[in-house]
Formats: C-alpha cells, structure tokens, sequence
C-alpha cells in the first residue's frame, strides 16, 4: 500500500506571500501544480488546483489590493525621502575617504594598479574603486 504525502503552505494573509499580482497568481499556480495546498487563512481562501471560479476571482482581487498598496507605500517612502533631502536631512552614509585619498585611487587605478589591490588597501569594494574612477 502506498502512502500519498499532501504538502501544504500556510500565510497569515496574501501580503505575506507576495506584493506583486502577477507573481502572486503565478506562485499560487506553480505550487498547486506540484500538489501543494495554499491556504491563507485571513481571508479564508485555500488553493489546491481544483479551484472554483469565486475562489480565482477573490485571489485576483486581494493580490490587486497588496499591489496597490505595496505602489502606495513606496510612493510614500520617495516622496519622504526627497523632501528630506531638500530639507538637509537624508545626506546618505558618511564618506569612508577623504579627497587626497580619492584622488590617489583614482591617479593609481589609471596607471594601471588593480581594483582589488587598491580596494584592500584603503579598506573599500572594488565596486567603490569602480564608481570613483567613473564619477
């Protein structure tokens, strides 16, 4: 006699597994595909591959209403953060180099020294040496 195992995924609410509709229904379909059972229990909606109309429709509704307010949220943080800007007060992290130093990055990375090398000695990425050569 065989054993059949059910999976199952729980979340608190459809938020918790995605803030993207298309991502959202896409997920929900790969998962019932490979037999596992979605079930959110906020809203009380569970998915298992044999899924009814009414049950579709609400998943599209509550995944729409997670995208929209994910888009407002972050609307929100840009405008926050340019008006901080304009008033002085989001300024980014603190330089971890001076101007002399900069300048001797950029003097020795164009005589042909090493992003990695100069990265380890002055304690940066080699991303950082990249950008200050670059700006």
């Amino acid at each position: 006699m065989a054993e059949h195992s059910q999976h199952s995924h729980a979340d608190s609410d459809v938020n918790r597994l995605s803030r993207s509709l298309p991502d959202l229904l896409k997920l929900v379909e790969d998962l019932t595909k490979r037999g596992v059972t979605v079930e959110f229990m906020k809203e009380n909606l569970t998915f298992n591959g044999d899924d009814n109309a009414m049950s579709k429709m609400l998943l599209g509704v509550m995944g729409s209403i997670a995208q929209f307010e994910r888009e407002l949220m972050l609307e929100r943080q840009r405008e926050g953060i340019a008006k901080a800007k304009e008033a002085g007060a989001y300024k980014g992290g603190k330089s971890k180099l001076d101007a002399g130093q900069i300048q001797a990055i950029r003097d020795r990375r164009s005589a042909g020294e090493s992003a990695g090398k100069l990265a380890a000695e002055f304690g940066i990425t080699r991303q950082t040496v990249y950008n200050l050569v670059a700006a």
